[in-house]
């Protein structure tokens, strides 16, 4: 069985102010020229098939053209919701457009039931585990208290029990939209932290031949059989050092793995430059970046005038510019939001309480803290299902 595993198209998303559409547009017609040059027997897409839960209609019409491309090419797709989408938006008539071959695994529910594709081997079973929220999921799977590792260690419960139930040599492959333990994260990605822990151990899928994962936006190997793919396009500066692709994956008649990284197209390449104004305008090294698109952080000890204007005269493509003026990290200038780089909201509700007391917070009050944030974050993907 050959498929090709992607993940997070984020439909309609920017970058900083340039529309990406185009670019997003070039990518589905890669995928789908892939798709028939390499003769592949399915497409998998690990989620955040949107880049919110009210896409815009031009992201819904290319949604459209590439469901009916794959469909056109008789490829089987299998594809499920991330933490970005509305799980019940992107389901709507899964039921009809299965017909089709194209299989929307939206419904945590569902998790157990596989679509399954034959090949000469016999059947691969594939299992769509969509973005599970564990405030809203916990019920349905039993778990006690609402965790990452919790709600998912019981979703693939439910992927080997029904395994299990299969002819012998049926072979398996699972998406799912999660931050596992060992993965690198972009500032691109929305935080799913519950609990001030996010990451699941890659352990938690055990039992099954191949997991294509999505929700970060590096390509990544975790084990042979565990990868992301990450985004076809880069969507913060933070991604300038990725190369976008997708895994050509080939599972042999044993459940065995063959992996092959195909390149994306790139629309243009990004560029995180640093110095001062005049350094960055007269440095012959930087030439080769003069097309890119470019974040500019200037260490001017007082900020130039009209740096934006001065800077794209040279790189027209500068999208971002930050101010980092050199100083020592005990100078009171120093900013806030330096000082806060790196820390989940966890760690500031405690720094804060300590500032304020001049203690941290003691274990009941930790705990206190945490549910706090988890009922907020619960509270806002309640509202986002809602909408």
């Amino acid at each position: 069985m050959r498929f090709l595993h992607t993940s997070d198209w984020h439909l309609g998303r920017a970058f900083h102010r340039v529309n990406m559409l185009g670019a997003q547009a070039e990518f589905i017609g890669h995928l789908v020229g892939t798709a028939r040059e390499r003769e592949v027997d399915a497409v998998v897409v690990s989620g955040d098939v949107y880049d919110r839960a009210v896409p815009p209609l031009a992201a819904v019409e290319l949604f459209d053209d590439a469901l009916h491309r794959l469909a056109g090419l008789g490829v089987p797709t299998v594809m499920i919701s991330g933490n970005h989408d509305s799980a019940r938006r992107l389901g709507v008539g899964a039921g009809l457009i299965g017909r089709a071959g194209v299989h929307l695994r939206t419904e945590p529910a569902a998790v157990g039931t596989p679509v399954l594709l034959p090949d000469a081997h016999g059947d691969v079973a594939f299992y769509g585990l969509p973005y599970l929220e564990p405030a809203l999921v916990k019920d349905e799977f039993g778990v006690e208290r609402a965790g990452h590792e919790a709600v998912l260690g019981a979703a693939m419960d439910r992927v080997r029990a029904d395994l299990a139930g299969r002819p012998t040599g049926t072979r398996s492959v699972v998406l799912a939209h999660a931050f596992v333990t060992g993965g690198r994260a972009s500032d691109s990605e929305r935080d799913i932290t519950v609990g001030g822990v996010a990451a699941v151990p890659a352990g938690v899928f055990d039992g099954v031949d191949y997991v294509a994962l999505g929700h970060l936006h590096g390509c990544q190997i975790l084990t042979e059989r565990v990868r992301y793919s990450g985004s076809p396009l880069a969507y913060s500066f933070s991604e300038a050092d990725h190369r976008k692709s997708t895994w050509l994956i080939d599972l042999g008649a044993d459940g065995s793995v063959a992996a092959e990284r195909l390149d994306c197209p790139v629309p243009r390449p990004l560029a995180r430059l640093r110095g001062t104004l005049e350094d960055l305008l007269a440095d012959p090294e930087l030439t080769r970046h003069e097309e890119a698109w470019v974040e500019a952080t200037l260490t001017d000890t007082v900020r130039p005038a009209d740096p934006m204007a001065r800077l794209t005269e040279r790189f027209p493509h500068t999208l971002s510019l930050v101010f980092a003026p050199d100083r020592d990290p005990d100078d009171p200038r120093v900013s806030y939001a330096r000082r806060l780089a790196g820390r989940t909201d966890q760690q500031i509700a405690q720094d804060f309480v300590a500032h304020v007391r001049g203690a941290g917070p003691d274990a009941r009050e930790t705990a206190v803290l945490r549910d706090a944030l988890d009922a907020v974050r619960a509270d806002d993907a309640a509202r986002e299902v809602a909408r």
